[in-house]
């Protein structure tokens, strides 16, 4: 992995399993960057397993009012398209708890990747460290939009938020977080589950330089992950 990563890793016997120690991840940090400061800035990711846990989520008891909401990254399709990750956020969960409108901050990204990273980044410059950053995993080692071969890997340093041009899934044109400001923050949590995220997630434990391995904050990284119906993650290895 990228030097200067710390990773720590643990494995679930099942989605379940996952979801719940997910769950009460979240809350902890919550509580804690609440009792600390009254606030509490989330960033969300998109992807299957997150949804799961968003829809867990609107059960759950803390104080909403508090929360602030951010997005890793979004497609650039017209504002409340249903492929959009701040659609299915707040289908999932945000619209049914009592965030404030205003502590939802989604993705411009109907603007364009160039328009849209250009605006989210000015706003993320009156925003300090995150609390908690959430992040998926692809089975090409992507996490957000930075994907493997991307102009943003050769670039020494990037803005807040970055255009994608040619992402490899549709649609191509996105809009991401960089790496430097997805590890500015107290804890990041990646979720991985299924059979199809062993190579990436095997890659990752080896050390190759996928581009989760570029998400470098202070604290390191957690990693939850569950292979269904395999008895090798109860070793904790994938």
């Amino acid at each position: 992995m990228k030097p200067g990563q710390t990773c720590r890793w643990h494995a679930f016997p099942d989605q379940v399993a996952l979801e719940q120690a997910a769950l009460r991840f979240m809350l902890e940090s919550a509580e804690q960057a609440i009792a600390e400061r009254g606030v509490f800035r989330l960033v969300l990711s998109g992807g299957t397993t997150p949804r799961r846990l968003y829809q867990v989520l609107r059960q759950a008891q803390t104080g909403w009012s508090a929360w602030h909401i951010y997005f890793g990254d979004e497609r650039c399709l017209p504002a409340g398209a249903p492929e959009r990750n701040s659609h299915m956020a707040r289908l999932a969960w945000l619209d049914q708890v009592s965030i404030p409108a205003a502590q939802i901050h989604p993705i411009p990204a109907e603007l364009g990747p160039e328009g849209g990273a250009g605006r989210y980044a000015r706003e993320l410059a009156q925003v300090g460290e995150f609390d908690l950053v959430l992040l998926g995993l692809g089975e090409d080692g992507h996490t957000a939009s930075l994907f493997p071969g991307g102009a943003w890997e050769g670039e020494a340093w990037l803005p807040a938020a970055i255009p994608v041009l040619d992402a490899p899934k549709p649609p191509p044109q996105r809009v991401s977080l960089s790496p430097a400001r997805l590890s500015l923050a107290s804890r990041v949590l990646f979720l991985a589950s299924g059979e199809a995220k062993r190579p990436a997630l095997m890659a990752w434990r080896e050390g190759q330089p996928i581009p989760a391995s570029r998400i470098c904050p202070p604290a390191g990284v957690d990693v939850f992950f569950c292979f269904d119906g395999d008895p090798a993650h109860r070793a904790n290895r994938p």
